[in-house]
Parts: structure tokens; sequence; C-alpha cells
């Protein structure tokens, strides 16, 4: 009886240790971008800072609506990526998912086979900016290389061969369903853990993507948040290294390096924490039902 109180305890302070172990660093971050940056310089980091500052936001927010704007972008992106990503995802994971259809191992076999294989560099951006004319497009931002991913394809995929019961699939062609209503009407609706999942798993790509940002757009207008506080970063620290002139230079490196890095963290971070909870509750059954079996 001794043993079997003494587990409980001890999974409890695991948890526990393993909770703070996600949660400081991330507290850590949070002080230290609003820590003083001369602070930084002589004391390090710290949990406890001596002088509170929020220089590295202030500098951050000097051109507000271009921030803003790029804000705007990426929330657009996400969500129209998000939603458009996961109809396509189920669209093409419900028909190999069927044994009756003639031609869904050969599909699958396609879909796995761009797993491991692609063109290149070179190919995939002559194709989406010469032919797919995505340059300086949103869509730039939507489309190459994040839309459809084989991987969550074949893992919808395995969540309806495994978790969508045939007989009913079978009583609603009985009753004169047609296959989209049955998609529509009986399969999205049972497969709310699996959406769930998938969904959080573009909106984690789109929100934290900025490579398509560097290929596709040379519009300042249209960057999305991640590149932009990239290229906010790689001026400063372009500016500081660069600065000859000495009153320049003093003037240089009195700028918030440690602690923008930090805020920026903060600012690109928080939508995604803060969505996070609300996938949380079909994340795990999701993850796991949908993975199970091949």
């Amino acid at each position: 009886m001794e043993s079997k109180k003494k587990t409980p305890i001890f999974l409890h302070i695991l948890f526990i240790l393993i909770a703070l172990s996600t949660i400081l660093p991330l507290l850590l971050v949070i002080i230290v971008s609003i820590t003083d940056e001369h602070t930084i310089q002589v004391n390090g980091y710290s949990f406890f800072p001596e002088k509170i500052s929020f220089e590295a936001y202030r500098y951050l927010f000097l051109d507000s609506g271009t921030v803003l704007r790029a804000y705007g972008v990426s929330i657009y992106v996400t969500i129209v990526g998000t939603v458009v990503g996961l109809l396509m995802c189920a669209l093409l994971a419900y028909p190999i998912s069927r044994r009756d259809f003639p031609a869904h191992n050969k599909l699958a076999f396609y879909v796995f086979f761009t797993m491991l294989f692609n063109g290149g560099l070179v190919p995939w951006y002559l194709v989406f900016t010469k032919i797919l004319h995505m340059k300086d497009s949103l869509w730039g931002l939507i489309i190459p290389g994040l839309l459809l991913n084989g991987f969550y394809v074949l893992i919808m995929r395995t969540f309806f061969s495994t978790s969508i019961p045939t007989p009913i699939i079978e009583s609603a062609y009985m009753d004169g369903a047609g296959e989209f209503r049955i998609f529509f009407q009986i399969v999205l609706r049972l497969s709310s853990p699996v959406l769930a999942t998938i969904g959080l798993f573009y909106t984690i790509g789109y929100w934290n993507d900025w490579f398509n940002s560097l290929v596709y757009l040379s519009n300042p207008k249209l960057y999305s948040l991640q590149y932009m506080l990239n290229r906010i970063l790689l001026n400063i620290q372009f500016l500081v290294q660069n600065t000859r002139n000495n009153h320049a230079a003093e003037q240089m490196s009195a700028m918030p390096t440690e602690t923008v890095r930090m805020a920026m963290a903060v600012v690109g971070v928080g939508p995604i924490i803060l969505a996070y909870p609300f996938f949380q509750n079909y994340f795990v059954k999701g993850l796991t039902v949908g993975a199970v079996k091949g």
C-alpha cells in the first residue's frame, strides 16, 4: 500500500519538474525583455532584475503601424492557410482511407513519396514565381511548402481508417446520402480530435514561417511578423558591428540588443500561447489515435 501511495506522489513531482522546465525559460524570456540593457550587460540574465525597463518594446514599436500590419498579415495567412490546408488534407486523406477506393494504395504511396524527395529550391522557386505567379502575393506565403503536407495527410488517413466506423458510412449510403454529404456531415464531425491536432500543426507552421517571405516577397507591406522581426534584429546587429563613428558607436552600444531579442520572442510567441489551450483537449487524443496504426 505504501509503495502504491508513493508512486502517484513521485509522478506528481516528476510532472511538476517537467512543467517548470518548460515554464521557467519562457518566464525568463519575459523578464529579460523588460530588464534594463545595461543591467543585463553587467549582471547577465536574472529572474530578479535590478532595474525594469520597457525600452526594448518602445524600440520595437517605434513604427507601430508596420508591426501591426505585419501582425495582420501573419494572422490572415495563418487563418486562411490553416482552414484551406485542413480542408485539402481531409479531402485527400479520406479517399485513400477507403478500402473500396481502387487507387487508394497508389495514391497513399504517392503522398509518402513526396515526403522523401523534392525537386530542390531552384525548381521550387521557378514554379511558384514564373508559372504560378506568386511573387509579391499573399498566396506566396500560404501555398509553397506549407499548404499540403504528406505527413499530415497520412496521420489524417490513419485516423479516418481506424476511428470512423464503416457501418456508419454504409448506413448513410442506404439512406441515400452521397459522398460529399457523408464526408462533410458525418466524417468531419467525427474527426474533431485529428482536425484540431493537424490544425495546431498548421497554425504553428504558418505563424512561425519567415522563409516564404524571404524568398517570395520584396514588398515590405506584405512581410509576415516573423520575417519583419528577423529583419529588425539583423539591422540592429549590422549597425552595432559596422558603426565607425565614435559618437554613433556609443549610441549604438546603448541600443537594447539583448532585450529586443527577448521582446521579439515574446511578441512572436504570444498568439500561439493564447491559441494552444483551445486545442489542448483534442491534441493528445488526435495525435495518438491518428498515429497508432499505419
